[in-house]
C-alpha cells in the first residue's frame, strides 16, 4: 500500500520526515550496497530482510539464481544488493543482485588496477575489434583489443577460448564502466633472456614427459612444458591417422609425451610431434601392390569420398569416382558408414608422397563389360530415364544399375533438338538403340532416332543436277517448304529458286499437295544440308534445248522465258 498520497497534508509530511529520519540514522541511501538476511524463498522472488528497513525486499528468483546459483540461496543466507529505491509508490523497496555483483567486480577492478596487479579471466566471445574476457571472480565483461591477445598476429585464437588466463587492466572507464585489458602485457612481462634461458633446456630430437593439453584450434594443440613454456603440435605432426580437428584425439588437462622436432630461437618457438614417437606406418607401403585386393577400414566420410585405413595409420582416400560403377561420384555416406570394412584395390603406391590410391568399384565385376557382352553396339533395349539436362537424357539400364548417355540430336532425325528433348520426362520408359559402348570408360552412347530410317538416306545415290519430284506442304513469302516423294524430310525452296522469270518467282503460284519437279542444288549427306531449285531445272532444260535445237553457224540465242513450254511444243509437232 501507499505510505502517504497527499503530501500537502501535514501528518503524512510529519511521517515522512520521521521515516527519513530513522533511514538516516542506520545509514540507508539510495545507490549503496547493503546487507540482508535471506527470509523465505517462493518460486517467483527471494525475500530479504535489511536492517533499518520497515519492510522485505523482493529479488527475482530468476536473478537470485543467475548470481548467486540455484543451489546456494538457503533461508537466513546474507546477500549483498544495491538499493535503488526506498520505497517505490507501492510502498515496496527495489534492490538488485545483478548491479551488485557489477558494482563489486568493478571495486576488485579498480583496486587490481591501482595495485598495478594481473586479473584472472576467461575469453568467452568474440566481437568488433577484439575479444570478451569474463573476470574469474566477479563474472565481470572486459574489453581485450585483437592487438593485445597476443605478442604477435595470430591466424586463429580459437585455442585460447574458455582456457583461464592472466590479464592486465590498461584502462578503466569509471563513468562508463567500461575495463579494457591485454593479454599481451602479461605475455611480454616475460623476459625475452628468461625465454631463452627455457629454449636452452631443449633440443631437437628430445622427448618431453607428461606435457599438459593447455587448448587447441584447427590448425594443431597447444600443451605447457614443465610450468615454463608452451609448445605447438601441428595437426600433421598429432598422427599418422587422419584428424580434421585436435578435439577428436585431446581434451583439456591431459598428459602426453612429445617429441622435439624444431627450435626456433628467434621466434622463441618450439615445435613438437606426438606421431614422431611410433613407427612411421608408410614406410612399407612398398608392400602393397598395385591391382592387388585388400580389405581397408572407413573412418571417415567426406562429401568427396571416403578415408580408409589399409593398416592403423595407413590412411588412403577412396574417392567418390571409385567408389561404384553405375555413378560417377555418387555420395559415400549412401554406401558406407564409418568402421565398415570393405573391400579395395590398389591403384597407386607413391613411397615418396607417403600416398596410395584405392578403388572400391574394381574390386567388382565391371557391369558395363557385362552388358556389352549381352548387348553389342545396335541393339535395342529399353531402359527408364534417371535424368534430363539442357541438350542430354540418361537412360539408366536397371539389370546392371548403369547409365547410358543420349544427346538430345539423337532424339529425331525430323525434329529440332530443344523441341523434341521436351516431350521427355524423368521415369519415362524408353526404347532406344545402343550406339557405342566403351566399357573401360564407363561411357555408353544410345539414339532414339536411330531406330527409323534416316531421311537423307533418299539422297545417298545423289547428285548436283540431279532431277527428283516433291509434294508442297506449305508456301509464304520465303519460298515453298516441300517434301522429297516417300519422305517427310522438310525442304525449302528459296523464293529465288522458284523460276528464272523475277515474274514467274513467285510462292503463290503453288498450292499444298502440288507435285513438282526440282533438281538438286546443293547436297552433303554429313552436314545434312540438300539444296533444290527449280530454277535450275528450269536452266538445265533450257541448255538441253538449245543444245539440240539451235544452229550452231546461226549466231542466234534462244530465249529463256518458257522455254520448257516451247520445247513440248515443239515435240508435239515433231510427232
Amino acid at each position: 500500500m501507499e505510505i502517504y498520497k497527499d503530501i500537502s497534508n501535514t501528518q503524512n509530511q510529519e511521517f515522512k520526515k520521521l521515516l527519513i529520519d530513522n533511514f538516516s540514522k542506520t545509514k540507508i541511501e539510495e545507490g549503496k550496497l547493503l546487507t540482508g538476511k535471506i527470509t523465505k524463498i517462493s518460486e517467483k522472488h527471494v525475500y530479504l530482510l535489511i536492517d533499518g528497513m520497515k519492510s522485505e525486499a523482493l529479488i527475482d528468483i530468476n536473478e537470485a539464481k543467475t548470481i548467486y546459483g540455484s543451489n546456494q540461496l538457503k533461508e537466513n543466507d546474507k546477500l549483498e544488493v544495491y538499493l535503488e529505491k526506498i520505497e517505490d509508490k507501492n510502498g515496496e523497496v527495489i534492490v538488485s543482485a545483478s548491479r551488485a555483483q557489477k558494482i563489486r567486480g568493478w571495486y576488485i577492478l579498480e583496486k587490481a588496477y591501482e595495485d598495478n596487479k594481473n586479473v584472472k579471466g576467461k575469453i568467452v566471445s568474440k566481437c568488433k575489434g577484439g575479444v570478451i574476457v569474463e573476470h574469474s571472480d566477479t563474472k565481470s565483461l572486459m574489453f581485450c583489443p585483437g592487438s593485445q591477445i597476443d605478442s604477435k598476429p595470430l591466424k586463429s585464437f580459437d585455442h585460447l577460448f574458455g582456457v583461464e588466463q592472466d590479464f592486465k587492466i590498461i584502462k578503466l572507464d569509471k563513468f562508463r564502466g567500461n575495463a579494457c585489458v591485454s593479454r599481451r602485457e602479461v605475455i611480454s612481462s616475460v623476459k625475452k633472456e628468461d625465454k631463452a634461458k627455457i629454449l636452452e633446456k631443449y633440443k631437437v630430437g628430445d622427448v618431453i614427459k607428461d606435457a599438459v593439453v593447455k587448448g587447441y584450434s584447427s590448425f594443431g594443440c597447444f600443451f605447457e612444458v614443465n610450468n615454463e613454456i608452451d609448445v605447438l603440435v601441428h595437426l600433421q605432426e598429432i598422427s599418422y591417422s587422419r584428424i580434421n580437428h585436435p578435439d577428436e584425439v585431446f581434451t583439456i588437462g591431459e598428459k602426453h609425451d612429445l617429441k622435439v622436432i624444431s627450435i626456433d630461437k628467434d621466434k622463441m618457438q618450439i615445435s613438437c610431434s606426438i606421431k614422431a614417437l611410433t613407427p612411421d606406418p608408410f614406410e612399407n607401403i612398398s608392400n602393397y601392390e598395385i591391382g592387388k585386393t585388400y580389405k581397408a577400414k572407413v573412418i571417415k566420410v567426406v562429401d568427396y569420398g571416403a578415408f580408409c585405413e589399409l593398416q592403423p595409420g595407413l590412411t588412403c582416400l577412396l574417392h567418390s569416382s571409385e567408389i561404384s560403377w553405375g555413378k560417377k561420384n555418387v555420395a559415400a555416406n549412401k554406401f558406407f558408414k564409418v568402421n565398415d570394412e570393405i573391400d579395395c584395390v590398389i591403384t597407386e603406391v607413391n613411397q615418396e608422397k607417403k600416398r596410395i590410391a584405392i578403388s572400391h568399384k574394381l574390386a567388382k565385376e565391371n557391369p558395363y563389360e557385362n552388358f556389352g557382352k549381352k548387348y553389342p553396339e545396335n541393339s535395342v533395349l529399353k531402359g527408364k530415364i534417371s535424368n534430363i539436362k539442357e541438350f542430354s537424357i540418361y537412360i539408366n539400364v536397371e539389370e546392371y544399375d548403369i547409365d547410358g548417355f543420349l544427346h538430345a540430336n539423337d532424339l529425331s532425325y525430323l525434329s529440332k533438338p530443344e523441341e523434341e528433348i521436351k516431350k521427355y520426362q524423368k521415369g519415362d520408359e524408353i526404347e532406344v538403340k545402343l550406339i557405342e559402348i566403351k566399357a573401360q570408360d564407363q561411357k555408353i552412347k544410345f539414339g532414339v532416332k536411330q531406330l527409323t530410317e534416316d531421311p537423307m538416306n533418299i539422297f545417298k545415290d545423289k547428285k548436283i543436277n540431279d532431277i527428283i519430284t516433291v509434294k508442297v506442304v506449305s508456301t509464304s513469302p520465303k519460298g515453298i517448304t516441300v517434301n522429297p516423294e516417300g519422305s517427310n524430310l522438310d525442304l525449302l525452296i528459296k523464293k529465288n529458286q522458284i523460276a528464272i522469270n523475277t515474274e514467274d518467282a513467285r510462292s503463290s503460284r503453288f498450292v499444298q499437295g502440288d507435285r513438282v519437279d526440282a533438281a538438286i542444288s546443293e547436297i552433303n549427306i554429313e552436314k545434312r544440308k540438300i539444296g533444290l531449285s527449280i530454277k535450275l531445272l528450269e536452266e538445265i532444260q533450257n541448255k538441253e534445248a538449245v543444245s539440240k535445237y539451235s544452229n550452231p553457224l546461226s549466231g542466234k540465242s534462244l530465249p529463256f522465258s518458257s522455254l520448257s513450254e516451247k520445247l513440248d511444243k515443239k515435240k508435239k509437232e515433231d510427232k
